[in-house]
């Protein structure tokens, strides 16, 4: 998967057949807040999670703490407990 970090728009994004699916993020000391989930017209949940995954491993790359705000990250986190360790010290989910 190429995921690509439009770091003047803040999101990552990546281009499908069905159009382009985005995570916007905000970047904050060491922590990534996840604010938005936009998927268009693509309705694809493997690849959604796939993506939310692999944006996952792109922070954990760097060193950086996940703050998700937004519902579906939200709902990620809680369906996949071994992300748990992203998270920020005081934050549960």
């Amino acid at each position: 998967m190429d995921i690509k970090d439009n770091e003047l728009l803040r999101q990552f994004e990546i281009n499908t057949d069905e159009g382009l699916v985005t995570i916007e993020y905000s970047l904050q000391e060491r922590k990534i807040f996840l604010t938005k989930f936009c998927c268009n017209d693509n309705s694809d949940e493997n690849l959604h999670q796939e993506f939310i995954i692999n944006v996952l491993e792109i922070a954990k790359d760097r060193k950086l703490k996940v703050v998700p705000t937004h519902a579906k990250l939200i709902s990620f986190f809680r369906k996949n407990r071994k992300y748990k360790e992203l998270l920020p010290p005081g934050i549960k989910i």
